[in-house]
């Protein structure tokens, strides 16, 4: 265990934990209990993907089943009239349960953040295939919609200005803002007999569908013979012939030019969008430093991100090195940097060093911890949560 420094003698920390709405919508105790952590905000999901989750506090079920991504506020049908060909459905197992949950939460006292996650979809990529992230073998991913489509990008920046103009939010939040790949929690996942390094990974995340192709030649770089490339190089991993899938230094520098370019212009589209609709809005990213990372939390360079978005929520729920080294690399004058960590036991989190690594990130110099996720939390779970929140506090 670390024995970094205490927080208590610096500058306040502030806190937030995420939560669904079906999480408030039905329990009368729900937004007291949260206020009662002591924390500052709720990040509240307002477009989500498929999951079932746990709700052991909620007094009339234990169980969601989140079927497919969905809206859970209400959809302006004239905001995605026209010739808009995707768009998002409403939670019908929740509907309307946003705006409820945002009510009760602000009564009590929290701000409310709208969580919106973009480029993550596996309704829309199933419906609509022709918009999902295809890889060099031909195979489709229908969780992952391609970016470089301008029906995806336009999709996400409505998606997001639609998030953003709902009532009573205090700021706004983007999870997939940018390129999602092969790594996925699925259902019955069986995907774990081939071990993929970061760089095969990456390779298999890469899509070559009709507009990467246009944006692979753009970045100067053939997408026939770079597919080839790519393939031959998975081949290698999947047959055993070789330990890491790699590219010629030049290949390598096209793929870099390409998916940063695309996903600096959906970022540009997004935030525009969302600006036009709520120019007083925080904006914040989930993301990571790298910028090839793919994901929940795909890559912006630090620059980039805070000359764009009003700062990144980084994925620290694993003590590590490079968690820490993540928040350093935002770390700047009048930057605000958001660490999230893990409270569930049951997910893998170690409650017992939760107040010491949450010292330890606010000493790299986050300014802010985002708490995942107060909803499925245990009973003893949301005792850590507190005793946390009040050691960071000061």
């Amino acid at each position: 265990m670390s024995t970094g420094p205490s927080t208590a003698a610096g500058p306040p920390v502030q806190s937030g934990v995420n939560l669904y709405p079906w999480d408030v919508v039905g329990d009368p105790g729900c937004a007291e209990r949260i206020a009662s952590l002591g924390v500052d905000r709720v990040t509240l999901a307002a477009a989500y993907h498929t999951v079932r989750a746990l709700t052991p506090h909620h007094p009339d079920h234990k169980v969601v089943t989140a079927a497919h991504s969905a809206a859970y506020y209400r959809i302006d049908a004239t905001r995605w009239a026209g010739p808009q060909r995707i768009r998002p459905v409403a939670a019908h197992w929740a509907a309307g349960s946003f705006g409820q949950a945002t009510r009760a939460l602000t009564e009590a006292g929290l701000e409310v953040y709208g969580w919106a996650v973009l480029a993550h979809n596996q309704r829309l990529g199933t419906l609509h295939p022709q918009i999902a992230v295809v890889n060099a073998h031909g195979d489709h991913y229908p969780w992952a919609l391609c970016i470089a489509n301008p029906s995806v990008q336009q999709y996400c920046a409505t998606l997001a200005a639609e998030a953003a103009g709902q009532p009573g939010l205090s700021g706004l939040e983007l999870e997939s803002c940018g390129w999602y790949g092969f790594d996925h929690l699925h259902a019955h996942d069986k995907t774990a007999g081939v071990p993929l390094s970061a760089r095969a990974a990456l390779l298999f995340s890469l899509c070559f569908c009709v507009h990467c192709a246009e944006a692979y030649h753009a970045a100067d770089a053939d997408p026939v013979l770079l597919r080839a490339a790519v393939r031959d190089a998975l081949d290698a991993v999947f047959t055993g012939h070789a330990e890491d899938a790699r590219l010629d230094p030049e290949a390598e520098q096209a793929v870099t030019r390409m998916r940063t370019a695309v996903a600096a212009r959906l970022r540009a589209r997004v935030l525009a969008a969302v600006h036009a609709e709520r120019p007083d809005l925080p904006v914040l990213l989930h993301s990571r430093p790298d910028p090839l990372a793919t994901g929940a939390c795909p890559g912006v360079a630090p620059g980039e991100l805070h000359r764009v978005a009003d700062g990144p929520v980084l994925p620290c729920n694993v003590r590590s090195a490079q968690a820490l080294e993540s928040v350093h690399a935002h770390v700047g004058a009048g930057r605000r940097v958001v660490a999230t960590v893990s409270a569930v036991r049951g997910l893998g989190a170690d409650t017992d060093d939760l107040p010491q690594w949450c010292a330890d990130l606010v000493a790299a110099g986050a300014a802010e911890l985002r708490v995942y996720h107060a909803g499925l939390a245990s009973r003893a779970d949301l005792a850590a949560i507190r005793a946390t929140v009040a050691r960071t506090a000061g």
